[in-house]
């Protein structure tokens, strides 16, 4: 499958949301490397037109994919990959690595991606510090909240009670052996206070011990350089699938920084101003973060949305609803439009399926954008996020600046002229101060 003649990227990354996809992009953005993220595998019209690509995205939905679905999903990715010349495939995952063998599950990933990758030594990054969350002896831990208290992740407040994912295992290793990774050894981060050499040789030996996978901890910023050394020094031998959070990325340009590989001279972005028209929010089923989000919305119409009637199938609740906050809209005035209420209390229905109930808030928020021209919406959510972004009809996202320091504003690029260019934020369950609603009105310096 060929792409195109443009000179390949260095890195090809997959993630399993447009979340954490967002995430990706901003680091790889903000390090200096042109990057761009596709909402499906690019066609070549839109990768010539994407121009030289450093970090080349595709957005995804695999965390919410049974196993079959995910192996239908990820070939292609596999194969394009294959063909692009890039020397890593980053399969981006969750950075609270929540998944299990019957939705979402890394270890299908790997086992769908692996044979695109002649490398066969797969590297798991555990551990993203800028975000909260630690790898230490390969046991997982997260802050709860921006700045919040740090807890082993099966004793997290929200992770180890998710309604789809519940992380109810905190030694990774463990976790994806439940996935079929079962043969996978861990490189602990004292390991890289030692000299490179010692460090491959010790590697050498854990992947002979353990073929699916080796994991690395990342528990302080300074351990991403030598993580991404050995990726890197891998992946010049033979290109390789690496599985982790951003931390991949992150990683990675460390890496280069330190070695003084060239790069992209860094574009510093201005500061995201504020909004020059009315603001949507999308929140779909509410954590306790993005509930105390929605309660400091101030200067947001809140609007409730039904579950069980956004399901129907005959659509007229959401027509009526969508018509209705379209006027909103026009008249001037911020809506957020959540399916739970303020205080965060499911609202009626929510026994419906996630995956369901995304599809339907997708659908909802491509009316209302066909009925309406806005310049700036967000979307809270992980599932909400992929599949409302699926159901527009636009082809690739690009980095414009920060929120905060976990939370990317972006630019989407559409074909659709009243689509193309709109900013657009896609929120994980767990990210953002409590102010990052207010912040898409009034701008962030």
């Amino acid at each position: 499958m060929a792409v195109s003649k443009i000179a390949p990227p260095r890195i090809v990354y997959y993630a399993d949301d447009f979340t954490g996809a967002t995430d990706t992009l901003a680091n790889a953005a903000r390090a200096g490397l042109r990057a761009l993220l596709f909402l499906t595998l690019p066609t070549p019209a839109q990768r010539a037109r994407a121009g030289a690509l450093d970090c080349l995205g595709i957005a995804g939905a695999a965390r919410a994919m049974a196993p079959a679905e995910m192996a239908a999903e990820l070939a292609p990715v596999g194969a394009f990959f294959a063909a692009s010349g890039a020397r890593v495939l980053h399969y981006k995952c969750c950075s609270t690595f929540d998944s299990a063998p019957h939705v979402g599950s890394i270890g299908q990933a790997v086992r769908s991606l692996r044979p695109y990758a002649p490398n066969p030594w797969v590297p798991v990054v555990g551990g993203q510090p800028n975000l909260g969350r630690y790898c230490v002896f390969g046991n997982l831990f997260a802050a709860a909240g921006s700045g919040g208290t740090v807890h082993r992740i099966d004793r997290h407040p929200t992770m180890r009670q998710h309604p789809v994912t519940p992380m109810g295992e905190a030694d990774l290793r463990r976790h994806l052996a439940q996935q079929g990774l079962v043969q996978i050894g861990g490189l602990d981060y004292t390991a890289y206070e030692a000299p490179e050499a010692g460090q491959l040789t010790r590697l050498q030996a854990l992947h002979l011990a353990h073929p699916d996978a080796v994991l690395l901890d990342v528990a302080r910023p300074a351990d991403l350089v030598p993580v991404g050394q050995l990726i890197w020094r891998a992946a010049l031998q033979q290109p390789l699938l690496a599985v982790g959070p951003s931390s991949v990325v992150q990683a990675l340009t460390a890496a280069w920084a330190a070695n003084e590989t060239p790069l992209p001279a860094a574009q510093a972005n201005p500061p995201i101003g504020p909004s020059k028209g009315p603001v949507l929010v999308l929140a779909g089923s509410l954590s306790p973060i993005t509930a105390t989000q929605v309660q400091h919305a101030t200067s947001f119409s809140h609007v409730a949305l039904d579950p069980a009637q956004l399901v129907n199938a005959d659509g007229a609740y959401r027509q009526r609803l969508a018509l209705e906050v379209a006027a909103a809209l026009q008249d001037g005035h911020h809506v957020l439009a959540c399916t739970s209420s303020a205080g965060g209390s499911p609202a009626a229905g929510l026994s419906i399926g996630s995956r369901q109930l995304a599809l339907a808030c997708g659908e909802w928020l491509a009316t209302v954008l066909n009925h309406t021209s806005v310049r700036r919406v967000g979307i809270a959510g992980g599932d909400t996020s992929s599949l409302a972004v699926q159901a527009l009809d636009a082809w690739g996202l690009s980095h414009l600046g920060q929120l905060s320091p976990d939370q990317a504003l972006c630019r989407l690029h559409s074909n659709v002229p009243a689509l193309d260019g709109l900013e657009l934020m896609l929120k994980g369950g767990q990210m953002g101060p409590p102010d990052l609603f207010e912040r898409l009105v009034r701008g962030a310096a």
